[in-house]
């Protein structure tokens, strides 16, 4: 590497070997452009080449020049944002216009410089093509918009701190608002925002903001990006925006400035400064200055939202636990109470405490009765337990649905009887059969599961079952059906509280545990007849205005033919206990 200067050229020249006298050529050939500066970096900074004719007037003489020491004598004074932006350029492939500060044998030169990537015949960039200038005083001065001491570039120190500030915290909001607020003291701008940016969502959120007065705040307002062409072009883009609007609109903006912060060169939010007293002309040190922080504070964000992704992940997993820990807790006592009548009716059995046959027959019935309720509960823990492992298969066939409906009247009326609730069944008024399409066992236990709590929920009143045939066409797993057929199990029970019904579905989730124990069960029929609907490819709802106001079930499972609906005749034919 050489340092070449008007005066020393043929000195210089007799004094490297030839692989140094080969770069001597190079940085001869640099002259020709006309530029004060220019050299050739490799993506660490390291100089390659390097001509400079203002090299003597600042003190690089003698062995100065020597490729060994250049690096120490000749280097930006923010070393690391400096590296970074030769990585970038080199990544992007796009030049870059800074504004720098150098230290130049002891002492700061302000630099205009120009980083270019340097293509290779294979389109990939290894080094960079610098060309500069020193600054003077006017320059400076119009650069950052008032005089600079002879020092490094107050703004890099800004963006040194900021970054150092962001750094030292996980926190988001407290990402945002820092930023925000440094920012916008800095610059002296009327409003400096800082808004997330979800690619899923239309509109855009103001997280933290920086405003002076009397300015009216946007403080979690809502943009639409789309519409909003400054953030739009900054999204696609990824380079600063800069707008002057000839008239100030609703929030009062004169001039914007804006820039995507990104991730891995994916936006994953926007900065967005606003001038509302005059217009503004930005200049390029603020722009790089914003270009920048918006690197720092994309990767900060990114951090962040992946520690509280995790935070939510490690929150609900504890939550999980702790209700499968009280899920079981209750549940033993559940299962140990059918398994104590097993038990209890067949040692009065064996120690011959039956007085005759019957009551003997009597005993071997309650214990067979038990046994069947203790099957019910286990199967409901396995059901989950598979469903939640991701074991549970179906085979789906055409199903009859009046044939499923006299099952579950076969299996459901005694109870209902025996509470004396009316129970009524009902289907839709059809000529033909209706065939629909799912597993007959499992739409068999999901409709057992909902008219038994409705019996069980239920001390007075009724339950009534109905089925509709809904005539629109939809894709399920990618094959189309000619429409659903809607079940709904109503009752006129004890109904849910609005503040509980969205925990009805989830699993180990009681909504209320002393319910649990006063009318026994597991508490798992609901999620477990969502997870299988969902299965079949239907939905499940829930409905109740309030305790003591009644509940209504509803699922729906794909129609496997269309039927003839009956006209001018009852809308439902009945099936009344």
């Amino acid at each position: 590497m050489v340092v070449l200067t008007d005066s020393q050229n043929s000195h210089m020249k007799s004094s490297f070997p030839k692989s140094a006298a080969a770069i001597l050529a190079n940085s001869q050939s640099w002259q020709n452009l006309g530029a004060e500066m220019v050299f050739v970096q490799d993506s660490s900074g390291k100089y390659l080449s390097f001509y400079w004719r203002k090299a003597v007037d600042y003190g690089l003489v003698g062995d100065l020049i020597e490729q060994k020491k250049l690096d120490e004598v000749l280097a930006p004074v923010a070393l690391e944002a400096y590296h970074e932006r030769i990585e970038r350029v080199l990544e992007r492939r796009i030049p870059e216009q800074c504004h720098c500060w150098f230290d130049c044998v002891g002492k700061s030169l302000p630099l205009e410089l120009v980083v270019s990537p340097i293509l290779q015949a294979d389109g990939t960039a290894q080094s960079v093509l610098v060309m500069g200038h020193v600054l003077n005083e006017t320059e400076i001065s119009v650069t950052s918009n008032s005089a600079l001491p002879v020092n490094p570039d107050p703004y890099q120190k800004l963006l040194t701190q900021i970054a150092r500030n962001i750094r030292r915290t996980l926190d988001l909001e407290t990402i945002w608002q820092q930023t925000a607020t440094s920012l916008g003291e800095a610059l002296k701008v009327s409003r400096c925002l800082l808004i997330s940016y979800n690619p899923e969502r239309k509109r855009l959120k103001v997280e933290a903001e920086n405003r002076q007065k009397p300015f009216k705040s946007m403080l979690a307002s809502k943009l639409d990006w789309e519409e909003d062409l400054e953030l739009k072009q900054a999204i696609a883009t990824r380079e600063v925006v800069t707008v002057d609007r000839i008239e100030a609109d609703n929030s009062q903006v004169m001039s914007v400035l804006a820039v995507a912060t990104c991730y891995r060169n994916k936006p994953n939010g926007l900065i967005c400064l606003h001038q509302c007293d005059r217009h503004r002309m930005w200049s390029a040190a603020e722009k790089e200055l914003v270009r920048e922080l918006a690197d720092q504070v994309g990767t900060a964000i990114a951090q962040a939202t992946l520690y509280r992704e995790l935070e939510e992940a490690r929150n609900e997993a504890e939550e999980a636990s702790r209700l499968k820990s009280e899920f079981l807790a209750s549940t033993s006592h559940e299962l140990r109470t059918p398994l104590n009548g097993i038990i209890g009716f067949l040692k009065l059995i064996l120690e011959g405490m039956a007085d005759d046959p019957e009551e003997q027959r009597e005993f071997i019935e309650e214990a067979h009765s038990s046994a069947l309720h203790l099957l019910n509960l286990i199967n409901d823990i396995l059901d989950i337990a598979k469903i939640e492992a991701g074991k549970m298969e179906l085979d789906l066939a055409p199903v009859e649905l009046d044939e499923l409906f006299q099952n579950v009247k076969n299996f459901t009326g005694p109870q209902a009887e025996r509470k004396k609730l009316n129970f009524n069944l009902k289907l839709p008024a059809t000529y033909d059969k209706v065939i629909i399409y799912g597993n007959y066992q499992r739409l068999l236990q999901v409709m057992l599961n909902l008219v038994g709590n409705a019996i069980k929920f239920t001390n007075e009143g009724g339950v009534t079952v109905a089925a509709e045939v809904v005539r629109k066409k939809v894709f399920v797993n990618n094959q189309e059906y000619p429409g659903m057929v809607r079940v709904r199990v109503a009752d006129t029970g004890i109904g849910v509280p609005l503040d509980k019904q969205d925990r009805l579905f989830q699993s180990f989730n009681q909504v209320d545990g002393s319910r649990t124990r006063q009318y026994g069960g597991t508490g798992l029929g609901l999620a477990i007849s969502q997870k299988l609907v969902e299965a079949m490819g239907g939905v499940i709802n829930f409905y109740s205005m309030g305790e003591w106001l009644g509940s209504t079930v509803t699922f729906t499972v794909p129609l496997y033919q269309a039927p003839v609906i009956k006209s001018g005749e009852p809308e439902m034919n009945s099936l009344t206990n």
